[in-house]
């Protein structure tokens, strides 16, 4: 049991409690407010429970020390020594789902030596009273730039639960504290931002409902912030997801998002707005759409000069744009504009964005395979297979699947069958 908590492992915790304890699922389902259906699938070891509220209320339901699980000392502990209270101004901002920041932080840094969350970087969410003060959302604002890097070297798998950590801690400060109008415009829009980085985390870690629901909500609230470029870059996120299987919706959503954030957003905006719709009419076969607009986007960003653009954008740039274009051409199935895009934008992308640079590496493969390159795409698949290990986004391996499905009537190659091996393993 012990060995279970440490790891966990509460599938086999569950399994523990009622082989050994008699406790039974449904009188686990109900202490720990999870569905007895799901309880059982964990004890026969299918899934995981991965989120801080969750591993709190399973530490409190069956009395598990929360050093046993990362956590900070449970309320119903008896403590080891004498503490005085902190001050009001001192109490760590609670969330909805009952846990707090510090708790949050604990959790994070003592889970991540065995591999179950990522170590924050050493960031304290700014302390705030029962009254905010105009400067505090600017101040919020500040560390969620800083939290955004992690998503520059890990994936939505181990960003996620950081990424609605915050969300749900902002929208809780919004709810209980007091502050002027102003501020509370200016809360949303941080917490709108927020929603976008959990709901992107959420799509590359394969929760797909989860990334929905965020977008809408981030829609929602850039409304009520009257911030037209968060709202149409929630829109944009939403086509991004709707063109896999409603094409029509997937342009018709991304078009609005352009015309949402309007022709005086941020340079880097309207770059970002139409590479998306771009990318929309790509998937849809639509080359000459697609190629305007490209166009458009490489006009936004001639635009771009010391002018401030929102930190959201900062990751688009030329280089990105070039990934961009090539992405297109390749879903259009163009491999002689494709591969040149690519690979002159791969030659200057960092290995350390590992999950990025294989997802990119795959539609280079596949514009290699359209052109009938088959060592060349066994090749670059290859790479992107060493680059993915171990990254926790499901992107990468589901772009990969149809080129190695492609592959796999040239095994008889051996650039190939090292490729495929590789996969298989």
């Amino acid at each position: 049991m012990r060995t279970a908590i440490r790891a966990h492992d509460f599938g086999t915790v569950f399994r523990l409690a009622r082989s050994e304890a008699g406790i039974s699922y449904s009188k686990i389902a109900a202490e720990c407010d999870i569905k007895p259906e799901r309880v059982g699938l964990l004890a026969r070891g299918h899934g995981s429970v991965t989120t801080f509220e969750k591993v709190a209320r399973i530490a409190d339901a069956l009395r598990i020390p929360g050093a046993m699980l990362g956590l900070a000392r449970r309320e119903w502990e008896e403590p080891s020594a004498p503490h005085r209270a902190l001050p009001r101004h001192l109490h760590p901002i609670t969330t909805e789902g009952g846990g707090n920041e510090v708790r949050r932080r604990e959790f994070f840094k003592s889970s991540a030596g065995a591999g179950l969350a990522v170590g924050l970087p050493e960031l304290s969410r700014p302390k705030v009273g029962r009254r905010v003060g105009s400067d505090f959302p600017e101040r919020l604002r500040e560390r969620t730039t800083r939290l955004r890097r992690l998503d520059d070297v890990l994936g939505g798998g181990d960003t996620y639960r950081v990424y609605l950590g915050e969300y749900q801690a902002t929208k809780a400060l919004i709810r209980d504290a007091t502050y002027s109008e102003g501020t509370y415009k200016s809360l949303l829009s941080v917490l709108s931002e927020q929603a976008q980085q959990a709901g992107w985390a959420a799509f590359d870690s394969g929760r797909h409902s989860d990334a929905t629901g965020l977008y809408e909500a981030s829609r929602t609230t850039a409304i009520e912030a009257e911030d037209t470029a968060l709202a149409g870059n929630a829109l944009a996120f939403l086509a991004y997801q709707a063109v896999s299987g409603d094409r029509q919706a997937g342009i018709e959503t991304a078009a609005r998002s352009c015309a949402t954030a309007g022709p005086d957003a941020a340079p880097g905006v309207r770059a970002l707005l139409q590479e998306r719709l771009a990318w929309a009419y790509a998937v849809a076969g639509l080359a000459g759409e697609t190629e305007r607009a490209l166009a458009a986007a490489e006009s936004a960003l001639a635009e771009i000069d010391d002018a401030p653009q929102p930190d959201w954008v900062a990751w688009v740039d030329r280089n990105e744009l070039s990934i961009m274009t090539g992405r297109c051409w390749t879903e259009l199935r163009r491999p002689l504009r494709a591969v040149p895009a690519l690979e002159t934008a791969l030659a200057e992308y960092d290995d350390a964005h590992a999950r990025d640079k294989s997802l990119y590496m795959s539609w280079l493969a596949d514009s290699y395979l359209a052109a009938g390159e088959i060592e060349q795409a066994a090749a670059v698949t290859s790479r992107a297979l060493d680059l993915s290990a171990g990254v926790a986004s499901v992107r990468p391996r589901e772009r990969l699947a149809p080129v190695l499905r492609r592959l796999g009537g040239h095994r008889a190659l051996p650039e190939v069958a090292e490729a495929l091996d590789k996969a298989q393993a």
